[in-house]
């Protein structure tokens, strides 16, 4: 990823947030007929250990995915996760369009890549354990949230039957905060009032960001 020193985010605690926000990842890996993506919800565990500096990624697959069976095991997988992305127009630059003219438009975004190896797991117990833990997560919160023990114990193991666990020990991680720092403070403040007149969802996440994230880095 083309990451420069004003766009990269490198605290673990904003770069986890981001995959706790938007757990659906894109898994790229290589196999026997080159790249392949799967978009997969994964459950994040940071805590570090020696194989896994950045923490672990879990999730699961289904069993009639060639994934699990057919991806390198001397090539590291990427898992890219996305958070919130807008397009920026030149008219929110208050300060340079009016000044030199010279702006043309962009589109702001946050990504998180985590890279490391992909290990295989085929195990009732750990998926059981993985979907209760994906399950309470995502249900948490609801007015009647939904149990996996709400289900029938034999239909529980058929579906788990049905699937296969996947483990990425996460060795890189690499943050890129696209949010306007490149700008000057008051084209800054045009972009945050013209995303935030656009509305809630994306826009709305965008202003917030390019507020709060985007006064620029100090020089080193």
């Amino acid at each position: 990823m083309y990451n420069p020193p004003h766009f990269t985010e490198t605290r673990p605690e904003i770069l986890h947030a981001l995959i706790a926000a938007h757990p659906l990842g894109t898994l790229v890996t290589l196999g026997s007929t080159g790249l392949d993506a799967n978009h997969i919800p994964f459950e994040f565990d940071p805590a570090p250990t020696a194989a896994a500096p950045h923490g672990t990624l879990l999730a699961h697959v289904a069993r009639a995915n060639p994934l699990w069976r057919d991806h390198s095991a001397t090539t590291e997988a990427l898992v890219v996760f996305q958070g919130p992305q807008s397009y920026v127009t030149p008219t929110w630059y208050t300060e340079t369009k009016p000044a030199t003219g010279k702006v043309v438009p962009t589109w702001n975004y946050c990504t998180v890549h985590a890279h490391g190896p992909l290990r295989v797991i085929d195990d009732p117990a750990w998926l059981l354990a993985l979907v209760t833990r994906l399950t309470a997560r995502h249900e948490c919160g609801r007015p009647a949230p939904w149990a996996v023990a709400d289900a029938p114990a034999d239909f529980v193991a058929k579906q788990l039957a049905a699937i296969v666990g996947i483990e990425i020990p996460i060795t890189r991680l690499a943050g890129k905060w696209k949010v306007s720092q490149n700008r000057p403070a008051a084209d800054r403040a045009g972009i945050v009032a013209g995303l935030a007149a656009e509305g809630a969802g994306e826009s709305a996440a965008m202003a917030r960001l390019v507020r709060d994230f985007g006064t620029p880095k100090p020089a080193p």
